[in-house]
């Protein structure tokens, strides 16, 4: 979700002029993008909670108008890709690596989404067993309105997680969406594919694409 410097103010019932200073004293989470301050709507309400400021009603909505429609997980593969031989020694490195890879809008600070999935591992391993994890940010990436991506990336060599089960991590799973809407759809949907036997079979073998997009369709049909 993107907010402005107005949308802040208004959510927060203060005055442009005072958000700006906050920006300027390192005091607020903001991002500074294409020339213009964003915030996401998300974590503005955790640091807004933390620091016991009053909130209106309206962070708490997330707008259709933005939302925009959800067409499943299969669309957002091929929105994200699959991406086959990735190669990374270790996590951070490996994270950078995909990011250079992901599909997005022109203009946006790709070391910023890298370190925005560095600070999500430090916070716990996204690794959820069986080889696979789930690197995203801890809120959704500040991004123009674009369309959810889900990037699927098979690793040349396995690389430590640490996922309780031990196993180091051959495939990735990168989520990226500009709502928190999106974000959480994302997750929660490839949680429920995840449990699919014949969907896990087709990741350990590292499948072609084909085959790959319609599993994650099969997927989409039962849930809906």
């Amino acid at each position: 979700m993107n907010l402005s410097v107005k949308d802040v103010g208004k959510l927060l019932g203060i005055s442009e002029k005072t958000v700006y200073r906050w920006i300027k004293q390192g005091a607020i989470p903001a991002y500074r993008i294409q020339d213009q301050y964003r915030f996401n709507r998300a974590e503005i309400l955790e640091w807004a909670t933390a620091r016991r400021l009053a909130l209106s009603p309206r962070i708490f909505d997330e707008p259709e108008s933005e939302g925009g429609t959800w067409a499943g997980l299969a669309e957002a593969l091929k929105s994200g890709g699959i991406h086959y031989r990735l190669r990374g020694a270790e996590k951070a490195a490996l994270l950078r690596a995909v990011v250079d890879l992901l599909p997005l809008p022109e203009g946006t600070d790709r070391a910023l989404v890298a370190e925005m999935l560095l600070a999500r591992e430090n916070l716990g391993s996204t690794a959820v067993g069986q080889g696979v994890a789930i690197p995203h940010p801890r809120f959704p990436v500040i991004l123009p309105p674009s369309p959810d991506t889900l990037s699927l990336c098979f690793l040349d060599q396995a690389v430590d997680f640490g996922a309780l089960d031990g196993r180091a991590v051959r495939t990735l799973f990168v989520l990226i969406s500009s709502t928190v809407r999106g974000h959480l759809r994302l997750l929660s949907r490839l949680a429920f594919a995840l449990q699919d036997e014949s969907l896990k079979g087709l990741l350990a073998a590292q499948a072609d694409r084909e085959a790959l997009f319609a599993a994650f369709a099969a997927v989409d049909a039962r849930a809906a």
